[in-house]
């Protein structure tokens, strides 16, 4: 990946110098765990010779560990080391770290280990998966994100940065007062991510930033680069940037939008000009296949309990399985752009999903439509929420429990991800809603101390 802020060199030296003449004296080598969450370690440069010989290792039980810390799998295996191998064409100095490179990781198990959760190699394996078929992915990713302050006194702990309704769409100092997101939006383009457009949300003190589209692993690297980018930059302002879904009850959630076109031969495979509405039969199957399995993705585009409390009628979120021309209440929105920007926006996905499992598991649907040449049900016109019950669609798992079991029994993408990243995930992920069964919350208090 090039990027303008990439370090001349970074071996053999003890220091070298950024864009800005700034002397590089640390890396930082990160990878994905099946949260999404980055990973990694600070090297002294003068060590990174010999990371790039031998690699790195880390303990395999972060990739079966929950949000608190538990190890849910990998103990009966002794929690044995995995590899992380410094991708080099991923190195870029970080802006608002003076001093310090950072690269991504390729992983591997240590010498004689099992197979390992490796999400970065899953988007890997999904496109070589659609190469197989003459097609290349191409990837865009919209992420939404809160910027709020820790505050004890305030409900739920936390305060909005900026609480003014109707602010959508707003810019300048009256949506973001102390430059934080202007800050932000710099040091990522200074990244190398491609960012073409940042805005206030619907949402008080929530945002988007938009990331030009190109090939999937990259679109996925750019995506998981950008959260960590915004949280961090967010700490070094004393807030936090939260990707989570739905932080605040009188609050919308924030989504991970996904748009997702195939090249065959450098062209866009999903125009064609002289076909209905201007769109080729493989747009129909991808679109198709990913519907045929949307009960399953629900786990990974939607990943934590929290998820499924904006998968609501009026949320501008879907809550049935369909689609529709340039229609905001489907599952599958079809842009009205034809040439080469046809293509497919897929708009359930949770703001805390992680883009490596979302894409990979959005290409193993829509590859399994086009191999199977299926075709998709009529669209939806109009409001996909009180659409007449032929046009509607299943309705979409309603909790995170249903959606596991939905993708316990999708064998098209268990087999396409592989039982790595399946079986951690739904192990992780199961115990997180026994841990959560278990839990008794603010609202159970309110609700029947008083009365009960």
């Amino acid at each position: 990946m090039h990027t303008d802020s990439r370090p001349a060199a970074i071996a053999g030296r003890e220091t070298t110098e950024g864009p800005d003449g700034t002397p590089v004296t640390l890396v930082r080598v990160l990878y994905p765990d099946l949260h999404g969450v980055a990973r990694g370690k600070d090297l002294p440069i003068a060590a990174f010779d010999h990371v790039i010989e031998k690699g790195l290792c880390f303990c395999a039980a972060v990739m079966g560990t929950d949000l608190r810390h538990t190890p849910v799998v990998g103990g009966d295996e002794g929690y044995p080391d995995f590899i992380a191998r410094p991708d080099m064409s991923t190195m870029t100095t970080l802006p608002w770290e003076p001093g310090v490179a950072c690269c991504l990781a390729n992983l591997e198990p240590a010498a004689g280990g099992t197979p390992i959760p490796d999400p970065r190699g899953t988007v890997r394996q999904a496109v070589e998966d659609l190469r197989a078929i003459g097609l290349d992915p191409i990837v865009g990713p919209e992420l939404e994100f809160y910027l709020v302050q820790r505050d004890p006194a305030a409900t739920q702990g936390i305060r909005r940065s900026v609480d003014q309704p109707s602010m959508v769409y707003t810019v300048g100092p009256q949506a973001d007062p102390d430059g934080v997101v202007r800050g932000m939006t710099e040091a990522l383009e200074q990244l190398g991510l491609k960012v073409f457009a940042v805005n206030h949300e619907f949402m008080n003190s929530q945002y988007e930033i938009n990331l030009r589209h190109t090939d999937a692993l990259r679109a996925a690297d750019r995506a998981f680069r950008l959260k960590s980018a915004v949280k961090d930059i967010a700490a070094q302002h004393g807030l936090v940037a939260t990707f989570m879904g739905k932080p605040f009850n009188d609050q919308g959630g924030s989504g991970t939008h996904l748009h997702v076109s195939l090249n065959r031969d450098e062209r866009n495979a999903f125009d064609a000009p002289g076909e209905e509405d201007g769109v080729s039969a493989e747009l129909r199957a991808f679109t198709a296949g990913v519907l045929a399995h949307a009960a399953g993705l629900m786990a990974f585009l939607n990943p934590t309990i929290n998820a499924y409390r904006r998968i609501r009628p009026d949320s501008l979120a879907p809550t049935h399985a369909n689609w529709g021309w340039d229609n905001r209440t489907t599952f599958i929105r079809i842009p009205p752009e034809r040439g080469g920007a046809t293509r497919i926006e897929i708009r359930v996905a949770d703001g805390a999903a992680n883009p490596y499992l979302a894409i990979a598991a959005v290409l193993a649907a829509g590859a399994h439509g086009v191999r199977e040449g299926l075709t998709p049900p009529r669209p939806v016109d109009g409001d996909a929420y009180r659409a007449d019950r032929e046009l509607i669609g299943p309705a979409l798992p309603a909790s995170l429990d249903a959606a596991l079991e939905a993708l316990e029994g999708d064998t098209v993408l268990r087999r396409a991800l592989g039982p790595q990243i399946v079986k951690t995930f739904l192990a992780v992920k199961r115990f997180e809603i026994e841990r959560h069964r278990a839990w008794v919350s603010d609202w159970e208090i309110a609700e029947y101390l008083h009365h009960l």
